[in-house]
Order: structure tokens, then C-alpha cells, then sequence
């Protein structure tokens, strides 16, 4: 018990700490234990995510909630296995198992909304004009978005991969690996000209 107290209390950033990320619904229902088996890699991981994506998003939008963050391989395995949302274990390896996998796969995945962004997208916002957003502004991995408050998995690896997909129509890949968006630049800021003034580390 005192060892899991201070995994939650180790800071991950400026506004996150390791606790909020060990949150698990299906953890709660099924009585399964959420803690890495790896922690230390599970918090330089988490710091990666942590400091390059949520921390710029919290400070440009405001507080962000995180739905779904780390889970454990028993957990996950358990989700997978019982047809909860879970990818298999080894397609979850540096997303949301942040301590598993080779250097090729280290990163964090962490399932966020962001209020500010879900009221306008419920006015009928276009969800690829947060996309754009975070493609111009943060270091991300991947994302994928989803129709409930245009919620999205934002992935942060050591390799990023800068894919967007989405379940929200257009369906599908909205950027493949290693491709130039679809939209040039000048589309795309014109399409957030709105949001509020970016705070934080530029994405060059």
C-alpha cells in the first residue's frame, strides 16, 4: 500500500501526477489490480506524454480529462480477452501499457477530452479542426478520435509515427504514416484561427 501511495505522488509534469493515470473502470468492476510492473519506465514514459502533450493542452484549453489512461498487461489482457475495448497486449505496447515493449514501441497513450473543444464540437464542430491543432502545434504520435465529445487517444512516443484515424465521419485515416497532410498549412490554421493563443514548447 505505501509503495503504490508514492507511484501516485511521483509528478509526471507541471500539472499531472502519476495517480491520474491509474484510474481504471474495468479495474473497479472486475477487482483487478492497474499498477505497472515496470515503474520506472512507466514514469519516463508517462513524462513523455505528460510534458510534450497534456501539459500544452491544458495550458491552451483549459483543465482536460483523461477517460482512460495506463493499464497493467493483466488488466488490458483481461479487457482484450472479455471484449472491453482493449487491443491485444502487444498492439497496446507504448500506448496504453506505458512499461512494455521494445525501444522501438516506448511512448504512452492517454484517452483525454477536452471540455473546451467537446462544447463547440457538440455545436457542430468539425473534429479535424482540433486534429489540425495538435498535428501543427505538438509532437504527438497518434491520435484517434471518437464520436462521444470528440474524445481521442493522443499517443506520445520516443519514435513518433504522426498518424490521425478516427470514428467520427470522415471515418478512417486521416493521415498515414509518414505523409503530408491533406490540407496545406494555411487550410489548416484557418480552420482553428478561433482557438486560444498557444501556451507552451512550439512543435518545430
Amino acid at each position: 500500500m505505501r509503495s503504490l501511495e508514492d507511484l501516485g505522488r511521483v509528478r509526471l509534469s507541471k500539472h499531472f501526477f502519476m495517480r491520474d493515470f491509474l484510474y481504471s473502470e474495468i479495474g473497479n468492476i472486475h477487482c483487478l489490480q492497474n499498477v505497472p510492473e515496470n515503474p520506472d519506465i512507466a514514469i519516463k514514459n508517462g513524462r513523455g506524454l505528460c510534458e510534450n502533450l497534456l501539459d500544452p493542452l491544458e495550458e491552451t484549453f483549459g483543465r482536460i480529462a483523461i477517460r482512460s489512461a495506463y493499464r497493467s498487461p493483466d488488466l488490458n489482457r483481461f479487457g482484450n480477452e472479455n471484449g472491453l475495448n482493449c487491443a491485444r497486449n502487444e498492439a497496446n505496447y507504448g500506448h496504453h501499457i506505458w512499461d512494455m515493449g521494445g525501444p522501438e514501441v516506448q511512448g504512452a497513450c492517454a484517452s483525454i477530452a477536452i471540455p473546451w473543444f467537446a462544447d463547440r464540437y457538440a455545436e457542430g464542430r468539425d473534429w479535424r479542426d482540433l486534429a489540425w491543432w495538435i498535428h501543427d502545434h505538438l509532437p504527438y504520435s497518434e491520435m484517434w478520435f471518437f464520436p462521444k465529445l470528440a474524445a481521442l487517444n493522443l499517443t506520445w512516443r520516443v519514435r513518433p509515427q504522426r498518424t490521425i484515424s478516427s470514428y467520427i465521419a470522415p471515418k478512417g485515416k486521416l493521415l498515414v504514416a509518414g505523409a503530408e497532410p491533406s490540407e496545406k498549412q494555411a487550410e489548416r490554421r484557418a480552420r482553428y484561427a478561433d482557438f486560444p493563443p498557444f501556451r507552451g514548447i512550439a512543435y518545430p
